[in-house]
């Protein structure tokens, strides 16, 4: 797996790259954001917010808008508005530092199970529901004929609401199944990314049932 490192502070930058390199993870370095976003594709992207050039931000937003690579924002900014800041932007973890290295590695692995393994296990790779169509072998998705760019956590959502088209998955089932049990962020993570899959599909697709959970309507029923 390549990994991409963005971070400009070398005491840290190194010594991260020898620990992953040794985990077996082919490591690429680079210490500001321009290098970070003309860098070759890579399986994951570990960001710091604070580089020299660009603000971690405006990289992330950048990365987010070419591809679907997942995306692990570490940094020493902790507060609950900006992981949810970030989430919406669309990485798919926030490690706080200081962090703990085996941590780290627990967290890249599981956000790599997540967005590369779970359309593997699927031998019907269509998914048809009405106007709404997934593609698990390929990770696209369409709504009403037009393509619909997802980030892998809205995705991985969609794919759990479509295994069961009008039952009521609970907020636990769902943080348990797309996030990992490593996951100690808010629950309100998974209200953000709910809000961003409405908005790209449609309002009326996803209802939350209040107390319990959401559910992706049944658009096969006519009513």
């Amino acid at each position: 797996m390549n990994l991409l490192v963005v971070e400009d502070d070398p005491a840290i930058g190194e010594p991260l790259r020898s620990g992953l390199e040794r985990e077996g993870f082919d490591v690429r370095l680079v210490t500001n954001g321009a290098d970070a976003l003309a860098a070759p594709a890579a399986d994951l992207v570990l960001l710091d917010l604070g580089l020299p050039d660009l603000d971690g931000r405006e990289v992330c937003r950048r990365l987010r808008a070419e591809s679907a690579v997942p995306i692990i924002v570490v940094s020493a900014r902790g507060e609950e508005i900006d992981r949810v800041l970030l989430l919406e932007l669309g990485a798919d973890d926030y490690v706080v530092k200081p962090f703990g290295f085996r941590e780290l590695v627990a967290r890249i692995r599981a956000v790599l199970r997540r967005t590369g393994g779970e359309a593997e296990v699927r031998t019907d790779s269509r998914v048809l529901l009405g106007p709404l169509t997934l593609d698990q072998r390929t990770r696209q998705v369409t709504y009403g004929g037009g393509n619909v760019s997802l980030t892998p956590k809205e995705y991985e959502l969609l794919v759990e609401l479509a295994s069961d088209p009008g039952a009521v998955l609970t907020r636990e089932h769902l943080i348990d199944s797309v996030w990992d049990e490593h996951w100690w962020g808010s629950t309100k993570t998974l209200d953000v990314h709910m809000a961003s899959l409405r908005k790209k599909l449609a309002p009326e697709l996803i209802e939350t049932v209040r107390g319990v959970g959401f559910r992706l309507v049944d658009l096969g029923d006519d009513r």
